[in-house]
């Protein structure tokens, strides 16, 4: 962020006449707001007037949405804001976006007719209302996942249309149940429709959910992959670039997954910044079969490096727990920093549930440790609103037309003071 002591170098210009200071300072705003800005038209109103200056229209797509905030943080709505309402809904999506996330997250599976819906479960039991829809009484089955044999309703049997007809419910009985029955399940291109339809710029940040699986169910033509189509829908809607590109700003995405083969793969495909999952500490990756303590060591990081920004851990194997105490953090943020990875940890709660003694049954105190103390840069949240306004509280968001009107009020009134000196 430009300020009016650095924009010019601050004590650099010691002994440097005050004409060349404003003059330099504009030119950098200048710089700051747009790469074309005619910068003589600006130096000259600069030193023609003493009221206050605002900037020059912006020259981006769409000039009226509020860019990503890329100061602190980011806030991932996980599954949308599932705290209140049934996760991966729409309206628990817009609700996400209303409350201030930075992203909306999501799980990606896929329909007996190639169709990738957002959904987090293979099965269909416990966020939907299956169990009511006799017809579909018959598609019970007993399928291998990771390892497990798991029995239910899986969205690999089902069309869409027939997915179509499902409504959605809280996982949680202690949670808000008056949204039950209310919601249908959404494809990924809705999903991303909502992103796109929000009032500023908002990320997304969908996962390839358990690709082992719905490769091995689910098949497309021409030989695609379950991530092919993947990658084929973000582009499809025009994702693309770098972290921190411009391309990226326009329209932020992080894709995510447990299955570090999937992230390879992709890598070939898209140059969106990816995210490797890890799991709890007894669970192996469900492609490799590589241990948890052979993926968080420094040779594995230094090898995902290459195709992930970040890594997203479970929390509570970065800060071990003992008797629902916090124990001292371990040094895994420290040893990803120093690969230049960021660390998205999932899932924070509000609930006392999920709430660690250490934190006082207070969400914020849970917030402020992960943030401050251990240094984060991410957090998946059911609750985007507390997180929202805790950082709010902390570490306010200025947009970038708030902070230039502020800098260009400054130097306005610097051009005062040298006139009429």
């Amino acid at each position: 962020m430009i300020r009016l002591q650095n924009a010019g170098k601050g004590k650099e210009y010691v002994g440097t006449s005050n004409a060349f200071i404003i003059a330099q300072t504009v030119i950098y705003l200048a710089m700051y707001l747009t790469g074309i800005v005619p910068f003589i038209f600006l130096l000259l109103v600069a030193w023609c007037s003493a009221r206050p200056l605002y900037p020059l229209p912006s020259r981006r797509n769409d000039r009226n949405k509020r860019p990503l905030q890329t100061f602190r943080p980011f806030n991932i709505a996980h599954r949308g804001s599932n705290g209140e309402i049934p996760e991966e809904s729409a309206a628990a999506y817009m609700k996400a976006i209303e409350e201030g996330a930075d992203f909306i997250e999501t799980d990606i599976l896929a329909t007996k007719d190639g169709s990738l819906i957002c959904f987090h479960d293979v099965n269909l039991d416990d966020t939907t209302d299956i169990v009511h829809h006799k017809e579909f009484a018959n598609r019970k089955r007993t399928y291998e996942v990771q390892a497990v044999n798991i029995t239910g309703y899986f969205t690999v049997d089902f069309t869409l249309e027939e997915l179509k007809s499902l409504r959605l419910k809280q996982r949680y009985p202690f949670r808000d149940q008056q949204y039950n029955g209310m919601f249908s399940i959404i494809t990924f291109e809705e999903f991303i429709s909502i992103a796109l339809d929000a009032p500023r710029v908002v990320g997304i940040y969908p996962e390839i959910k358990n690709p082992v699986f719905i490769n091995q169910r689910v098949k497309w033509s021409g030989g695609k992959k379950y991530e092919d189509k993947f990658v084929e829908t973000l582009k499809k809607y025009g994702y693309k670039g770098s972290y921190m590109s411009k391309e990226w700003l326009k329209q932020p995405a992080f894709i995510q997954s447990f299955a570090p083969t999937s992230l390879i793969y992709i890598s070939n495909l898209t140059n969106l910044p990816k995210l490797f999952l890890i799991d709890d500490v007894n669970i192996p990756t469900q492609d490799t079969n590589q241990s948890y303590w052979e993926i968080t060591s420094d040779n594995y990081l230094d090898f995902i490096k290459e195709y992930v920004v970040g890594i997203g851990p479970w929390k509570d194997n970065m800060v071990p727990v003992s008797g629902n105490y916090i124990e001292t953090p371990s040094d895994f943020v420290a040893r990803a920093h120093v690969q230049n990875l960021q660390v998205h940890p999932y899932t924070f709660r509000n609930e006392n549930e999920f709430l660690h003694f250490n934190f006082s049954e207070d969400p914020y105190n849970e917030y402020d440790y992960w943030i401050n103390k251990v240094g984060v840069d991410g957090l998946f949240t059911d609750f985007t609103g507390s997180l929202h306004q805790f950082q709010e509280w902390t570490s306010p968001f200025l947009s970038r037309e708030e902070d230039a009107h502020k800098l260009l009020d400054k130097i306005a009134l610097l051009i005062s003071k040298f006139k009429h000196a």
